[in-house]
């Protein structure tokens, strides 16, 4: 039922475009902006209801936890933590527990990672190794409420390179 619906909008559509006569002056191409008015260069536009995710650098992230101005969590797994090491300031959700621990009261999630729970107008900084499942906890705590979520996008390979070079 539903495919025959699809089909026959996808039949209506094409003749529908190929039926359209604009107003004197005016082209199809003109409708749709698709290119950059300053470079000329075409336009890429993504569509997502969550707002962009912002990515801290490693120096902002210094700074971040030398104020405490946000929760640092790191979603990798507790042997990772044991194998490699960790950001100090840092707390421990591991990925497949964020969206339960962002759920759970202060009280719970204080006693099970160690840590103050973020509130939804905090500022909260994911990390991980590199920055792909960080990326994956912005998105799960941002479909939660959580307004001010950051990435950092480099990951515990960043932390340990810029350390390293201090």
């Amino acid at each position: 039922m539903a495919l025959r619906r699809c089909l026959r909008f996808s039949s209506v559509v094409p003749r529908l475009l190929w039926n359209y006569s604009p107003r004197p002056g005016v082209s199809l191409s003109s409708l749709v902006n698709t290119r950059s008015a300053s470079t000329n260069k075409p336009l890429l536009r993504g569509f997502s209801t969550s707002p962009p995710s912002t990515c801290v650098s490693y120096d902002q992230l210094k700074q971040i936890l030398a104020q405490e101005k946000a929760v640092v969590i790191d979603v990798r797994e507790p042997w990772e933590l044991r194998e490699y090491g960790f950001i100090p300031g840092s707390l421990n959700v591991p990925l497949a527990q964020v969206n339960t621990a962002l759920q759970l009261g202060p009280d719970e999630f204080k006693e099970k990672y160690g840590g103050e729970m973020p509130e939804q107008s905090d500022m909260v900084v994911f990390t991980c190794l590199a920055g792909v499942r960080s990326k994956s906890a912005v998105d799960t705590a941002t479909s939660l409420g959580y307004k001010d979520v950051q990435n950092y996008a480099g990951g515990w390979q960043d932390w340990v390179k810029n350390e390293q070079n201090k």
